[in-house]
């Protein structure tokens, strides 16, 4: 019987994953630099050029934000450059405006079959759910319903939804140390219910686009699902391939 060779990883991705895991233990928080690249190659014993490779690499991947003359930072939810990056929606008209969002309820829930699949927990284990509207000029364009590992986001309530004035995400790298990286979409087109209808200010059976959401942070753990309904009326949903 063959014997199966382990997978091979280069140099620069085992360094790449050993800065990750200073980053997902809190070693270097959001918005904070990360040592320079002569100190993380003395750190790990390899060249400068594999550091700046694996850097170059995270940077490619928004882990990581170089700034000219400053040195690297660890990417951060407060970055304006980073702020549309997991929001799509796009006026039919005119620049793309900074969205209200407006918290609609919160409140703890036991895991699911579907959600504990999704976020990887147990089946019962403690969620968070959250709705909420996101206006965009004041006229309602995205109803959230948010789902969120409960031993994670411990504490989040209606009231901290309420009083925080940041993106959703910046509340969760802030107030929680959630820091997320990469999401999962599907999209498909659906009618508006009577309860959506009335939520986005649309006529019952108008078109919506249903997008599905599992989010990711350091280590590949999926900590959010998110099932979105987006009126189309106004606006439209904007992906831009590379």
């Amino acid at each position: 019987m063959a014997q199966v060779s382990p997978t091979f990883s280069p140099l620069y991705r085992q360094i790449k994953n050993l800065i990750l895991q200073g980053l997902a233990s809190g070693e270097w928080r959001p918005g904070e630099a990360i040592p320079s690249e002569a100190e993380l190659a003395i750190r790990f014993n390899v060249s400068q050029g594999t550091v700046r490779k694996a850097i170059d690499e995270m940077a490619a991947e928004n882990l990581v934000v170089r700034k000219q003359g400053k040195g690297t930072y660890v990417a951060s939810h407060n970055d304006p450059r980073a702020f549309f990056r997991f929001l799509r929606v796009v006026p039919d008209v005119g620049g793309v405006a900074v969205p209200q969002s407006v918290p609609l309820e919160c409140w703890r829930a036991k895991a699911g079959q579907e959600a504990a699949r999704i976020l990887d927990i147990p089946l019962g284990a403690p969620i968070n759910i959250v709705r909420r509207l996101l206006k965009f000029d004041g006229k309602p364009v995205v109803l959230d319903e948010i789902y969120l590992s409960g031993d994670v986001f411990q504490g989040l309530t209606l009231e901290v939804l309420q009083g925080n004035q940041d993106s959703l995400y910046t509340l969760f790298e802030t107030h929680f140390g959630v820091r997320m990286i990469r999401a999962e979409e599907r999209i498909r087109a659906v009618a508006a219910d009577r309860a959506s209808a009335e939520q986005l200010q649309v006529d019952e059976g108008s078109p919506l686009l249903s997008v599905e959401r599992v989010t990711y942070t350091y280590g590949d753990k999926p900590v959010e699902w998110r099932r979105g309904l987006y009126s189309t009326a106004g606006h439209f949903y904007l992906n831009e391939l590379n």
